[in-house]
């Protein structure tokens, strides 16, 4: 079954569609395939030229108060504790990342926990273990 508009015919149909099919393919490999209408117009002789980069201090990929070994680290952990092991103490959290196969070293890591802490997020897992989390959220 075709589908259509039962508002028009298939000549405006197809008119229609060929009027927004640059904007919905975007450029391509030959260039950008919008109407020349639609495409936005230079900057002016006395207008600066549009950056990508934003003005002002660029903020990096770590949150403040955390490397990037840190972020990794706190990442690959809970790649291995899923939520269904939240909140949990250590021999559940243990037990959790045994059975999503988790390497020895993050095993033997999460055995260093003090038992009868329940924990409620990774983050509370990785303080823990005498790790850093963010200092501010944003």
């Amino acid at each position: 079954m075709e589908r259509g508009s039962s508002k028009h015919g298939p000549r405006i149909d197809e008119n229609m569609s060929q009027e927004v099919s640059g904007l919905v393919q975007g450029p391509g490999a030959a260039g950008s395939r919008v109407e020349e209408s639609r495409q936005p117009e230079p900057a002016g002789e006395d207008q600066p030229e549009p950056k990508t980069v934003t003005a002002g201090a660029s903020r990096g990929g770590n949150p403040q108060g955390m490397s990037a070994d840190d972020v990794e680290e706190r990442s690959r952990l809970g790649r291995f504790i899923t939520m269904t092991a939240l909140p949990g103490d250590r021999d559940v959290l243990i037990a959790n990342a045994r059975e999503n196969q988790a390497p020895a070293d993050l095993i033997a890591e999460l055995e260093r926990l003090p038992e009868g802490t329940r924990y409620r997020t990774v983050s509370e897992v990785w303080a823990a273990l005498g790790h850093k989390n963010e200092t501010t959220r944003w």
